[in-house]
């Protein structure tokens, strides 16, 4: 069966001699395991669309009862290039697709968390990066998923609490004393969740935490 799905990378990682092993979230069908073959390779065509946080039209080929399909083509939309030009930048697209590979199940299909990293990714080309852009990530991510909180705890305002899950990026560097106690509260709960969500800690999250 032959697929045509919009994706976005998410992790990727050498495998055999000359393939890579892939992890994307798609439009269509949710996060899905690709393998590209012979990209390694000095001739090989389909690196680009490998690369992480990259956003590109896929043709898929996969097997009856396969696992994991086989990129067999495709078009890049992005790459991204002004993130990929600023270390702290490139830092957090990582670390917001680390959060989709490390929240989503396999195989389930949402078109909001497709556009919800999407959004992100195309704010972040535009905005400083500051300490208030991977709580908020995470909160609309948790949202999404289903582990929302509707009312804020340690008694964040809701003003505050609905703008960071509904503000546009560049709305969120905050300034002012009592802001920053609110995000630190903010920040907090979203690690209270990452740690008792996820078996084994964030690889990007000190990286991002150094990074603003």
């Amino acid at each position: 069966m032959v697929i045509t799905d919009e994706g976005i990378v998410l992790i990727r990682q050498n495998f055999r001699e000359a393939d890579r092993m892939t992890s994307l979230y798609t439009r269509a069908n949710g996060r899905i395991n690709l393998r590209f073959p012979s990209v390694n390779k000095s001739a090989g065509k389909l690196k680009v669309l490998s690369e992480p946080f990259v956003h590109a039209q896929y043709r898929i080929y996969i097997r009856n009862g396969a696992a994991v399909g086989c990129v067999t083509g495709g078009k890049v939309e992005s790459v991204f290039a002004p993130l990929r030009a600023d270390a702290a930048k490139t830092k957090t697209a990582l670390h917001f697709c680390e959060l989709m590979f490390r929240l989503t199940p396999e195989n389930s299909p949402s078109e909001e968390k497709f556009e919800l990293l999407l959004d992100s990714l195309r704010s972040l080309e535009t905005i400083i990066v500051n300490p208030a852009l991977s709580p908020a990530f995470i909160l609309r991510l948790m949202t999404l998923a289903g582990f929302g909180m509707d009312k804020p705890a340690l008694n964040i305002p809701m003003d505050f609490w609905e703008k960071m899950h509904n503000a546009p990026y560049r709305e969120l560097n905050f300034t002012a004393p009592e802001d920053l106690v609110n995000l630190n509260k903010t920040s907090y709960i979203c690690r209270r969740f990452l740690n008792a969500y996820l078996n084994a800690p964030l690889n990007t999250l000190k990286e991002t935490a150094a990074a603003v």
